[in-house]
């Protein structure tokens, strides 16, 4: 059976035609210039011009309209079935936060869904979807328009009018068609337009103009430039909800196994595209689990971001769905993606304000570093929080941007490359280790990105020797050791290969690691560098350079340290003659040499010869540094320390409560040095009957003790085998006041 054909026929008139081409009524015969042929039953032929419709099939028939006759916008009626919500929601989990939120926008008339991390994946068109379809909010017809360009609104204002009146797609060109929706939508009410991935306002003013008293609901991966609209943040699944929605991908029926789906979801960001796409892989692979899955994405991470299930759709991917907005990105300033690639090899949360510009400082001036943070901020390809001043990139972002791919002209390998060495230009942020408070702060922002970076890399510029040794040095002076050595051994094997042994950064670098040797209480690691840098320093300066002299000193301590004084005197002896004929009595570094001495003989077991020389050391820092330098109050720390050691308490207590005081004021709780004034601020207390105090002060110092130094430190040792002592005591002390007890008991 023939099926029923319709054609849709304008009425255009032409003069030219009109009157012209009708054909001679006494010729049955062509013109001699035109020829036609036609078989079959009812064919039509034309060897010339025809003025009319010709037709031909069982039923053929033709509607013909004039432009006159199209039915104007505001005569026709939403018929039913207009809805064109693309997004299935089964899988929804969580967001009622942010669905309450989005009731109370859409109330207003118009929304913006707007992502934190305005990550495409993370859920913003399936939130819209999800609202449209579970809330009785009254809208009719509910259209999805793909917004992210002003084309594809257009295309979709078209495809909403051929959608009214069908009629309208053989008559009127898109634009035509576009334009006789607007006037649709603006001579309407109670529709809803979901205006979904809209790159800027700007896109959909026109649209938002002409159609004042519409419905809106807009998801852009832009978190900025919406001009007060209420807006929605959305953010990425809780933990629990993200599981959840990994497990009904992943096993319906309870038949895949799911152990390492937390940890899964976790490295995943909780994002759920990421989420879906993992689990729709496990789903299609069944004898894969979880923790295998993790494997494949630290080994493969290029393929695995790209890889979904069979019946994934293509752009539905972390790889495709990010590579438009990367592409976006780089089309308006290369610059910020220099910037994001960067903060890839960071800790994700918490990086200080202070980065970037220190990234890029050389590269751009201010305003392009100001351009580049914006673009990223407004794309949510990092968010900024103003409270704590500091930035964020989500883990799986920067996990993906640290993946080579030559099939990705943004993750090319000599871009990451390129990348990893620029976030190493971090040594600009870093401050003078002045010890003050803001130094500190700077310090603490600052070093869980160093820790990362480094995890990740090794060390292949000069910028990344001077962050890893600046690192270590500020370590050292907060009592951090061990973390201290870690740090400035990378800098020593970086110094070596990429400087040579000679250099006199490696010379530096081998000192300074001998330095946090011994604070650690290493001293057969710390002796033999200070012997090979002395050596070298003595061969390529010679040995009364400053630096080899230092260098000296430090050895002939460690020395002493160790037990060894016979060999540390004499040596200390030399350095503070050297020191006094070359910087003055009354040089801060030769004070220093000076309390070194006195530390000596007080090691060696002359306390006199030590109180003498410490008494004079503090009298001669009082005058020449101040009160509070950090060097006066080791020097008093050290003074009273001997005061208590002689029994003459009534010297060594007050000294040392001004000194554990300045140095929580100075330096914080958790500082090697307010933890030795606590450590001697206690035996004081202990040796004069203030036990309850002593036993305070030393359980708050094991505490820092461990935190800081480790459980097998000798300073962490010394405390608990102090405060075990102190505990013991106060017993016995308590059972023999007490009448009855028996001590021994």
């Amino acid at each position: 059976m023939t099926g029923l054909k319709e054609s849709v026929v304008s009425n255009v008139t032409d003069s030219s035609i009109e009157k012209h081409n009708r054909p001679q009524a006494s010729s049955s015969t062509p013109s001699s210039n035109a020829s036609a042929d036609a078989s079959g039953d009812r064919s039509v032929a034309a060897g010339n011009n025809i003025n009319g419709i010709v037709q031909t099939g069982d039923g053929a028939r033709a509607t013909i309209f004039r432009l006159e006759d199209i039915p104007t916008p505001d005569s026709v009626n939403a018929r039913p079935g207009l809805n064109n919500v693309p997004i299935r929601t089964d899988l929804f989990v969580g967001r009622a936060a942010e669905l309450k939120r989005l009731d109370a926008a859409v109330g207003g008339g118009q929304a913006v869904i707007q992502a934190v991390h305005g990550l495409g994946g993370i859920g913003k068109s399936t939130l819209a979807a999800r609202w449209t379809a579970t809330r009785n909010h009254g809208y009719y017809p509910i259209r999805w328009i793909i917004a992210e360009s002003p084309l594809d609104v257009r295309r979709g204002l078209a495809e909403l009018a051929a959608d009214l009146e069908p009629s309208l797609s053989g008559i009127l060109s898109m634009e035509a068609q576009a334009q006789w929706a607007l006037q649709w939508l603006a001579s309407h009410t109670d529709w809803l337009l979901v205006m979904d991935n809209v790159d800027k306002l700007s896109d959909i003013e026109p649209l938002l103009a002409k159609a004042p008293k519409g419905n809106f609901l807009i998801t852009s991966r832009s978190a900025s430039g919406w001009r007060g609209m209420p807006t929605v943040s959305l953010d990425v699944l809780e933990e629990a909800e993200a599981i959840d929605l990994f497990s009904r991908i992943v096993s319906p029926t309870g038949a895949n196994d799911l152990n390492g789906a937390s940890e899964l979801c976790r490295e995943l960001g909780y994002l759920p595209l990421a989420i879906e796409q993992a689990a729709a892989y496990l789903a299609q692979n069944p004898l894969i689990s979880p923790h295998a899955y993790l494997q494949l994405l630290s080994q493969y991470p290029a393929s695995m971001f790209r890889q979904g299930a069979e019946n994934t759709d293509e752009g539905r991917t972390i790889d495709r769905i990010w590579h438009v907005t990367l592409e976006k990105v780089s089309a308006k300033q290369p610059l910020a993606m220099d910037l994001l690639r960067a903060l890839a090899w960071y800790a994700p949360d918490a990086i200080p304000a202070a980065v970037p510009s220190a990234l890029l400082d050389g590269y751009a001036d201010p305003p392009e570093i100001h351009e580049a943070i914006g673009l990223l901020v407004a794309y949510s390809m990092i968010s900024a929080d103003p409270g704590s001043r500091t930035y964020s990139v989500h883990r799986l972002v920067q996990s993906f941007l640290r993946s080579p791919d030559p099939n990705d002209p943004h993750r090319s390998p000599d871009l990451i490359d390129r990348a990893r060495d620029l976030a190493t230009h971090l040594h600009s942020a870093v401050p003078e280790d002045n010890e003050d408070s803001s130094s500190r702060e700077t310090w603490a922002g600052l070093i869980p990105h160093i820790d990362h970076l480094f995890d990740e890399s090794t060390p292949s510029n000069i910028d990344a020797l001077t962050v890893l040794e600046s690192t270590g040095i500020h370590l050292l002076k907060e009592g951090k050791f061990q973390q201290a050595v870690r740090y400035l051994e990378r800098a020593l094997s970086g110094a070596i290969q990429q400087l040579g042994e000679e250099h006199p950064w490696t010379l530096t670098y081998r000192h300074n690691l001998a330095s946090a040797y011994q604070d650690a209480n290493e001293f057969r690691r710390a002796i033999p560098l200070y012997e090979r840098a002395l050596e070298k320093r003595e061969a390529l300066l010679g040995k009364d350079d400053p630096e080899t002299v230092t260098t000296r000193s430090n050895l002939a301590c460690s020395y002493a340290q160790s037990g060894d004084t016979a060999r540390a005197i004499p040596m200390l002896q030399h350095v503070l003659e050297h020191r006094e004929r070359s910087l003055g009595n009354l040089h801060r570094v030769t004070i220093e040499a000076r309390h070194n001495l006195a530390c000596t003989y007080r090691d060696a077991g002359d306390q006199s010869r030590a109180i003498a020389l410490l008494e004079e050391v503090l009298r001669e820092a009082n005058e020449v540094l101040g009160e509070d330098d950090p060097y006066t109050l080791t020097y008093l720390h050290n003074l009273a320390t001997e005061y208590s050691a002689t029994g003459n308490l009534d010297q060594a207590v007050p000294m040392l409560e001004r000194a554990m005081e300045a140095n929580i004021r100075l330096h914080g709780e958790d500082n090697h040095k307010t933890l030795l004034s606590q450590n001697s601020l206690a035996g004081a207390y202990d040796s004069i009957g203030r036990h309850e105090q002593a036993i305070a002060l030393w359980k708050k110092s094991l505490d820092t003790a461990v935190r800081l130094l480790g459980e097998e430190h000798p300073h962490t040792r010394i405390i608990r085998k102090n405060l075990t002592f102190a505990n013991a005591s106060h017993n016995r002390a308590v059972q023999e006041y007490i009448p009855g007890t028996n001590p021994e008991g």
